[in-house]
């Protein structure tokens, strides 16, 4: 079954859209003491034929703004969600990430509301801590890189991705140039800090491998990305891997003391809505309403790029300058396609390749994705081969 579709909002109707049907209004306006037959006017009956296509063009015009004014403010009302059911709550967990615009707008712009749901949401470490805090059911979905997915899957989690909402290339490689690092050779035998077992150590690992260097030459410290900040000013370690606004912060602190890489070689980082599977066998409808709501926040962000911007400026009080840096950075689009699964599989055999994880073999993705609340509203959005 189909959800109602997402429908415009009024700029956009106004702009896009002609009115149509409907009888239009006619009037007459008398003809002005004086006026010349020279004019160009011919005087008919007291008025004049120019006063009459004049008014007409006007009343023509004013009647086709307010047939678009209705149109567009019932559909406004329907985009706001039309749902009359039981408000029920849900709490959100993830990191510090610009990629969680898409839900920052859905809270903002009241389409969780409108949709029947009353939003919360609760920050975390890293992806992996958030679907750590979704197994003990502290959180009801939780934001995450695909990376800690496939992680769960090594140890058959009972979870599963109900949609990808953004695909990012935010994740940078920052070395102190006073530890020797310079060149992409410089990393045999350096000390780097990153939050383990999540998409930071996989892209580290991969960006040695091009260069020629296995990732047992380097010694791995655990960090979160806020503890990596001050361990790499400290000196404590020599390079880390972070993602914005960490990678900021460091540029702040060390300027020119730093020199820094993208470690994604191509590869995006999918920005991913994980839930425990016992809870979305339980509420496949709330799935779908959360899903309705991300629909209409990723068509606002097609359709009002300024404000959306604006969003997520005020959710994390960032400036204008780092706003305009971040934002090519993240694709905000809603999908399940085969090209996360292909991203899942290359991630779970340089797992295995490394000794990551006692299995041998890599998971069949399929178990740990959720296809049927994205079918229900966005279908065309769903293209994973079976």
């Amino acid at each position: 079954m189909r959800l109602g579709e997402m429908q415009p909002n009024p700029i956009i109707l106004i702009s896009r859209r002609r009115a149509s049907g409907g009888g239009l209004l006619s009037s007459v306006i008398p003809a002005k003491a004086g006026i010349q037959r020279d004019s160009g006017c011919r005087i008919k009956s007291g008025m004049t034929i120019c006063s009459i296509v004049s008014s007409v063009k006007g009343l023509l015009l004013m009647s086709a703004v307010i047939i678009a004014a209705v149109v567009a403010f019932g559909s406004w009302s329907c985009s706001k969600g039309d749902y009359s059911g039981k408000m029920e709550s849900i709490t959100i967990g993830g990191t510090v990430s610009d990629a969680g615009t898409p839900i920052f707008i859905a809270d903002y712009q009241r389409f969780f509301i409108g949709n029947g749901i009353k939003f919360a949401q609760k920050t975390y470490s890293s992806g992996l801590a958030a679907i750590d805090g979704l197994l003990n059911s502290e959180i009801e979905l939780a934001r995450a890189g695909e990376y800690p997915v496939v992680v769960k899957a090594f140890e058959n989690s009972g979870v599963s991705i109900i949609l990808s909402y953004a695909r990012s290339f935010n994740e940078y490689l920052v070395g102190r140039v006073d530890k020797g690092i310079r060149n992409e050779a410089d990393f045999r035998g350096k000390r780097i800090g990153l939050p383990r077992r999540t998409i930071p150590e996989f892209y580290f690992g991969r960006f040695l491998d091009l260069h020629g260097i296995s990732i047992r030459d380097v010694t791995l410290t655990d960090l979160t990305p806020k503890q990596a900040v001050g361990a790499i000013a400290d000196g404590a370690v020599d390079a880390v891997v972070v993602w914005e606004p960490y990678v900021s912060q460091i540029k702040q602190q060390l300027s020119n003391k730093i020199v820094i890489w993208s470690v994604h070689s191509g590869q995006a980082q999918y920005a991913v809505l994980v839930g425990r599977n016992d809870w979305i066998r339980r509420n496949p409808e709330l799935v779908r309403r959360v899903l309705k709501s991300l629909m209409q926040a990723e068509e606002y962000v097609v359709r009002h790029p300024t404000e959306a911007k604006t969003i997520l400026q005020k959710q994390y009080k960032y400036d204008h300058a780092y706003i305009a840096k971040v934002w090519p950075e993240h694709q905000f689009s809603l999908s399940l396609d085969q090209s996360l699964i292909a991203a899942m599989e290359d991630e779970a055999r340089w797992m295995i390749r490394n000794n990551l994880t006692n299995e041998k073999q890599v998971p069949d993705f399929l178990n740990y994705i959720y296809v049927d609340g994205l079918m229900a509203v966005k279908p065309e959005a769903v293209n994973i081969v079976r």
